[in-house]
């Protein structure tokens, strides 16, 4: 009895075999179309993103969708932590306060421009890099509980510090650094034009995506999410737990100070209140949370929807003083969205596709 291809699922052609069963050729064919649409959709946002200076001339949303992408990359950061690491800090924002203060403090006290920048890059790595490692070796070998509250206390200091240091810092007061940022940086960057301010943004986010995808993806990144699930199997396994969450909490903690960095040359201000506030920590975690934890895009995505919101809804304080209590509101639509993706916006999307996914091949 002769078997045909159609039975066997084989396809032949003048006489030679296909390596591959005929469904599993066609989903493979369905996975490349898939990845090659998916390319062409980054592809398309990106150039989008790119034109955008050329097409709006406000600089209030070039200011916004700029701070979007800050706080994007500082969101990315927590989520490191949190999302792929299992660790809740309460003071992440010193990272962020220290990269924001080393650009405004080099900016305000160094004359040459590149030197200037280059100094208060190389500051913050230094700083966030010693600070990070130094907390982590104190906390992190306890319960995540003590790493928070270890976190949270730090935080504190630095804040006293900023605030205490008038001579260097102006206290709570802030100083404003605009009359002393570059106009010609390199030769070409303006830093007191908003269109270059946005590139340096989105260049930044898109930088920080791709080492961070790398890094999720790597090795390092894959025990970092196994110590996530069961930390107590990979120490069993002979991984060192302490070295693992260490490297996390250092590059998170460098990539929050770079974060400050930009958003300082951003909002050309700083103070205590406004880069070194824990409030500024819970800010993030609300983006995470929105976006969804231990997502890639989740973080971009509440950073977007938190600061679209507080940016529409403060403004319309002016059409009705019930607006003026604009927290209340954005706490409202906090919880609808907490309770529509349980999972965060692009965590919830992801499981209901996957599901879809997994009905579609059982029904083959």
């Amino acid at each position: 009895m002769k078997t045909t291809a159609k039975e066997t699922g084989t396809s032949y052609t003048n006489g030679n075999t296909n390596v591959l069963p005929e469904p599993e050729r066609k989903g493979r064919l369905l996975d490349l179309k898939s990845l090659t649409g998916k390319r062409v959709t980054w592809i398309i946002i990106l150039l989008l993103l790119f034109a955008v200076p050329l097409l709006i001339t406000k600089n209030s949303y070039l200011f916004l969708l700029t701070n979007i992408f800050i706080w994007s990359v500082f969101a990315m950061s927590y989520n490191l932590l949190l999302g792929y690491t299992g660790i809740i800090s309460f003071g992440h924002a010193m990272f962020f306060g220290i990269g924001a203060y080393s650009l405004a403090l080099t900016a305000r006290h160094v004359p040459s421009g590149e030197f200037g920048f280059l100094l208060a890059i190389l500051l913050t790595v230094g700083i966030c890099f010693v600070l990070s490692l130094i907390v982590g070796l104190l906390s992190l070998r306890l319960r995540d509980t003590f790493y928070a509250l270890i976190t949270l206390a730090v935080a504190t200091i630095f804040v006293i510090i900023a605030e205490q240091w008038r001579s260097m810092t102006m206290g709570n007061d802030g100083f404003n650094f605009t009359a002393t940022l570059s106009r010609d940086l390199f030769g070409f960057i303006n830093l007191l034009d908003r269109r270059h301010v946005y590139y340096i943004a989105l260049i930044f986010l898109i930088a920080m995506f791709l080492v961070l995808k790398r890094f999720i993806h790597s090795p390092v990144g894959r025990t970092l999410q196994a110590i996530r699930d069961n930390e107590e199997r990979v120490a069993s396994l002979g991984f060192s737990v302490l070295n693992y969450k260490l490297i996390s909490n250092v590059v998170a903690g460098v990539m929050a100070g770079l974060a400050g960095v930009v958003y300082a040359i951003s909002i050309r201000f700083v103070s205590p209140a406004s880069v070194l506030g824990v409030e500024k920590t819970i800010d993030v975690l609300l983006m995470t949370v929105i976006g969804g934890v231990g997502t890639l895009l989740g973080p971009i995505i509440g950073a977007g929807v938190v600061e679209v919101s507080s940016h529409y809804l403060m403004g319309l304080a002016n059409i009705h003083p019930i607006f003026e209590r604009w927290v209340i509101m954005f706490g409202v639509v906090f919880i609808l969205i907490i309770l529509f993706f349980p999972a965060g916006i692009v965590g919830t999307i992801n499981q209901k596709y996957k599901s879809k996914k997994r009905k579609g091949k059982s029904h083959e």
